[in-house]
């Protein structure tokens, strides 16, 4: 229920205005704000007004604005949805505290620690709710994980493993996609792809804690890294290790988590759909099922919902999303030479970059 201080009022239906109407909210999210109970997508905005047009009519949205401020101010948007890169997400989020509305910010929710500090900060003070796009706190798949570690399905757990490998180092034709463009991405695939695994880990055990970690680019045109590892303990001192390694040629993306515990052992992927494997060492493997929702972000879409009508509360907030972020910060403080100021100004000094 919403708390007595909130500046935010309840109401049956949140009505909703999308910053960045491009690719991410084609399937994966804008059908979800349409399709969930209690809500309506009325407006949408790109800086392109063809663009933006074009999505409305196609998704049978009423208005459409190519001025952030159009959309953020408009009196029958309730709240707002920003799905544009990361590096523009503080100045669009700071309007919407502003403008005294609620918002829904893409996953990873800023560039570093200080910026989503900075969010949170403005929420606060505006007594608003903010949300992060960590969509698979809401999923049934890891909903069904969550319940397997706190049921004691694997007893104690004892480590936590997760591998990435994948070959993205292969030279790309033209300019590079802002994913790998610390200026508007943060960092390179990590911030994009790692920060779920991460979110992830937080869900199911809670805020990490001694995180170390290194970074290092070995073979990819670009300035931002390509492999990391790292380590950590959780809240009650589960010691677990991760890596990524966006370099490595492999016939198919490795993608694994592995949590080990003293009755079974857990194996599943952060990204793909394959059953969930439970091994309880005697021969048996019980297979756990996955269908993924055809809008993947609308069971977390659905919960953002129903924490603005006072009905429920939603699992991934500004608060979670910004200890995820700090961790990444952590692990790539070395290679960036510091995280916490407007590092992407001076990529030349970065110690870690190939020179």
């Amino acid at each position: 229920m919403a708390s007595s201080t909130s500046a935010w009022t309840p109401r049956d239906v949140i009505r909703w205005g999308i910053i960045g109407c491009g690719d991410v909210t084609e399937v994966k999210s804008g059908p979800g704000f349409q399709k969930s109970t209690g809500s309506k997508l009325v407006a949408v905005m790109r800086r392109n007004a063809a663009l933006a047009e074009d999505y409305a009519k196609r998704h049978s949205v009423p208005k459409w604005y190519n001025d952030a401020d159009k959309l953020i101010n408009d009196p029958e948007v309730d709240a707002v949805y920003i799905a544009t890169p990361p590096g523009s997400h503080l100045e669009y989020a700071l309007r919407v505290a502003a403008a005294g509305k609620p918002c829904h910010v893409e996953k990873p929710m800023a560039r570093n620690t200080t910026e989503c500090d900075q969010m949170v900060d403005a929420f606060a003070k505006a007594r608003l709710p903010l949300f992060v796009a960590y969509y698979r706190r809401a999923q049934p798949r890891f909903l069904q994980i969550k319940s397997l570690i706190d049921e004691g399905a694997l007893g104690q757990v004892t480590h936590i493993g997760y591998q990435f490998t994948d070959p993205r180092h292969v030279a790309q034709a033209g300019a590079l996609p802002w994913r790998l463009d610390a200026e508007n991405a943060g960092g390179g695939f990590f911030l994009d792809i790692g920060s779920h695994t991460l979110d992830l880990l937080d869900f199911f055990f809670g805020a990490l804690e001694n995180v170390s970690g290194h970074a290092a680019n070995f073979a990819s045109p670009y300035d931002v890294e390509d492999t990391l590892a790292m380590s950590f303990r959780t809240p009650n001192g589960i010691p677990g290790t991760a890596s990524w390694n966006f370099a490595g040629t492999v016939r198919k993306t490795e993608d694994l988590f592995q949590f080990t515990g003293t009755k079974a052992r857990l194996t599943f992927s952060t990204f793909g759909n394959e059953p969930l494997l439970l091994d309880t060492g005697d021969g048996f493997v019980q297979e756990f099922p996955f269908t993924p929702p055809q809008h993947v972000a609308q069971p977390l879409i659905q919960t953002v919902v129903d924490d603005l009508r006072g009905v429920g509360k939603c699992p991934s907030t500004g608060v979670t999303a910004l200890r995820t972020t700090h961790v990444m910060d952590i692990v790539l403080d070395s290679y960036y030479g510091g995280r916490q100021d407007a590092f992407w100004k001076r990529v030349e000094k970065w110690p870690g970059r190939r020179k």
